[in-house]
């Protein structure tokens, strides 16, 4: 009797997930699908500072630097802050900007104390911008010639403060597609993103294309406000949204492309700066969610193999949903459906990288980020005041 409960809960519970992340993603935008005609011409259309921060990304920068130089948008600056690299990124900045003026690049020494390298390098890209919109984005980001014009159209259309779009990614293996996959539907699970339009409690920040109106920015205290946040590109949307500023997602199909990473060891390596900020800091947290996912996941894999009768049933059904699911994002993004092979794997492969990259920040006392140390008691202190911050800021805006 406990175990037919069992399966039917969690049949359940993974049907609605299921059903709610495969409707709502639906009624996330393109960008693609956005006209620019209603754009002004020449002086009068906003001005626009692209801010891109490099740290040792010799092999990607320049192509998507030259993306950024072939963008259509004719009241653009971009901004290249080299985050003191020790590789060939500061020549190839260097050797962009001689054969495009339209390029700023700045060069960081040295990284103050109390900041995160990435957070300092985009505060001080932001303090040299003359735009009347930020647009952060990563140095390995590659952009279509039109996706400015159609996101300042976007953002005119319907008054929006912050933009965020959730960008292609190239992924080389089947393993990383179904990694990545998975990372999306969790993702899309817990954040909503077709609800940040309208409702006040969710928000969005993507760090491939987080764009913003400096005014909002300025006011909400940009990333002197998050100085050693490590989800800074999902702090900056949570901060924006928590002072009341319009924020909207759309689908970037097309129009971002991003290689976020080359290998599933590299996806590994990548994130465990990340994984433990995700988890807010709370071993308790990782552990409880270790156990829904182990019973949501793995757990109905498993019983095929042990479990009989109608429970059996409920758990075929609960694995056909899961597969569903996954095979519809796999459609979206082109990817074949053959990668449902490593379904049964995944799952396992994510909390095995969840446990790495907390235990490993645990023990270390903290993290190594583009070179640098910085120390749990550091970054968990500053999380919990911005989590205090934000919520008197909600507190405040209810009154």
């Amino acid at each position: 009797m406990m175990s037919l409960l069992l399966a039917t809960l969690i049949f359940v519970a993974v049907t609605v997930v299921s059903i709610n992340v495969a409707t709502g993603w639906r009624k996330i935008a393109e960008l693609r699908d956005v006209s620019f005609d209603s754009l002004t011409t020449g002086d009068t259309l906003p001005s626009v500072s692209i801010i891109v921060s490099a740290c040792n990304e010799a092999f990607s920068i320049e192509p998507a630097l030259r993306s950024l130089l072939e963008i259509d948008y004719p009241n653009l600056e971009i901004i290249a802050i080299n985050d003191r690299s020790t590789d060939a990124t500061p020549a190839i900045l260097d050797r962009l900007s001689i054969a495009y003026p339209a390029l700023k690049v700045v060069h960081l020494a040295s990284l103050p104390d109390g900041w995160l390298g990435k957070n300092h390098a985009l505060a001080s890209g932001a303090a040299l911008a003359k735009g009347e919109y930020l647009l952060f984005t990563d140095a390995d980001a590659v952009f279509s010639p039109t996706a400015v014009s159609r996101a300042l159209a976007y953002c005119q259309l319907h008054q929006v403060d912050h933009l965020a779009l959730l960008f292609d990614v190239v992924a080389p293996t089947r393993l990383l597609q179904m990694m990545i996959t998975s990372f999306v539907t969790g993702l899309m699970a817990k954040f909503q993103p077709w609800k940040v339009s309208h409702s006040p409690q969710h928000f969005i920040g993507i760090g491939g294309f987080n764009l913003v109106r400096t005014a909002a920015y300025q006011i909400a205290g940009g990333h002197a406000a998050i100085r050693l946040a490590v989800l800074d590109d999902l702090m900056l949307g949570q901060l924006i949204k928590a002072h009341g500023y319009t924020q909207h997602v759309l689908m970037g199909s097309g129009m971002v492309t991003i290689e976020w990473y080359p290998t599933t060891a590299g996806l590994f390596r990548g994130v465990e700066k990340n994984i433990f900020a995700a988890f807010d800091y709370r071993l308790g947290y990782l552990i409880a969610l270790t156990v829904i996912s182990g019973m949501t996941r793995v757990w109905p894999w498993l019983a095929l193999f042990v479990v009989q009768g109608t429970a059996w049933w409920l758990y075929v059904a609960t694995v056909l949903v899961s597969l569903l699911l996954t095979a519809d994002l796999l459609r979206v993004r082109g990817w074949p459906l053959t990668n449902l092979l490593f379904a049964p794997l995944v799952p396992a492969l994510e909390i095995m990288m969840w446990w790495r990259a907390c235990l490993l920040t645990y023990v270390q006392g903290g993290i190594y980020w583009r070179g640098t140390f910085y120390s749990l008691a550091k970054i968990r202190h500053a999380h919990q005041d911005f989590k205090r911050s934000v919520a008197s800021l909600a507190l405040r805006r209810t009154k």
